[in-house]
């Protein structure tokens, strides 16, 4: 029997690519989540020099130069329908205006990496909402995964001591409005579903962009010290601005919705949960915050509840017709 060497070469070669290619595709998504774990604690730096308005502003501004330049480059720029105007326009104000204002106002009275925990939560409200608004299955194992992700949440707020929240609430107000900023963005999750199936993601998250900054103009220009501000960053200040700018706004959302086109969603999501982790040791050698045997404890908790939220019920797994 004659062996073909050349197609036999071809399928090895084209079987290495495919290897190549997901790994690079699992390099993105992990340099996705590195960077947006830093974006804690270049925000509480920035918080030093800056206000929120100031923060957003810049930060997005120069995230709309970076992905509008991506979508150019690979050709995806098309003009948007005036009918979604409103749409975007909405998504724009949920996902960044609000959602920024509501992060970057938090971190000035929360801890780092408490906040990179409560956010960590996200998928959990998503699921609800997902069960509230689109009828999606909430089976007996994700409801258990969302009653102990919380539980850890509260662990962590607390510091162990669970009787204060009921004397002296729940945790810093910083603490609370993160915890809003989750919901908050579980909410833009489940209404950019439509848009995402429609259009290039970066390119609908450009538009998002687009929209968020202009209500963040609106915001800084209607804060009488904002541009003074800009003026006075020091060269820590602007680091800080470039690393939530460039690199949170910019590369780490190019690099996940690549990633995003070459892996399932349930999968990616498991990158998701890196990000706390990163914050939290960044946190301890940067800002100095305490990795405490609590923080560990409430930390695993909401881990295997997010995980127990993204794996369905075997009853959840459809039947063939």
């Amino acid at each position: 029997m004659k062996v073909d060497r050349k197609a036999s070469y071809n399928v090895a070669s084209k079987e290495n690519t495919i290897m190549n290619r997901q790994w690079i595709v699992y390099l993105e998504a992990l340099l996705s989540v590195v960077i947006w774990g830093g974006t804690f604690i270049a925000t509480k730096v920035t918080l030093q020099e800056a206000s929120p308005p100031t923060i957003v502003w810049l930060r997005f501004a120069i995230g709309i130069l970076i992905l509008g330049t991506t979508v150019i480059v690979r050709k995806q720029f098309a003009l948007p329908d005036r009918r979604e105007l409103a749409y975007f326009a909405l998504l724009g104000f949920l996902g960044v205006t609000l959602h920024q204002w509501l992060q970057a106002t938090g971190l000035i009275t929360a801890a780092a990496t408490t906040t990179a925990w409560i956010v960590a939560i996200i998928p959990v409200f998503t699921a609800l909402l997902g069960w509230l608004a689109l009828k999606e299955k909430l089976g007996p194992i994700r409801v258990s995964g969302m009653v102990l992700a919380a539980i850890g949440v509260l662990v962590i707020v607390s510091k162990g001591n669970l009787q204060s929240l009921i004397s002296e609430g729940f945790g810093t107000p910083g603490d609370i409005l993160i915890l809003i900023s989750a919901i908050n963005w579980a909410v833009f999750s489940i209404l950019s579903r439509r848009g995402l199936e429609k259009h290039p993601p970066a390119l609908m998250m450009f538009y998002v962009m687009v929209f968020g900054w202009l209500f963040a103009n609106i915001w800084l220009f209607g804060f009488s010290a904002g541009p003074a501000e800009i003026q006075h960053l020091s060269f820590n200040g602007w680091a800080g601005i470039l690393v939530l700018g460039l690199l949170g706004s910019g590369v780490a959302y190019v690099a996940w919705y690549d990633a995003l086109q070459a892996l399932p969603a349930s999968q990616l999501s498991a990158f998701i949960n890196i990000e706390p982790l990163i914050t939290t040791v960044m946190a301890a050698f940067i800002l100095r915050e305490n990795i405490t045997w609590l923080t560990l404890i409430g930390a695993a908790m909401i881990l295997f509840g997010v995980y127990l939220v993204n794996r369905p019920d075997k009853k959840d797994v459809a039947e063939p017709a």
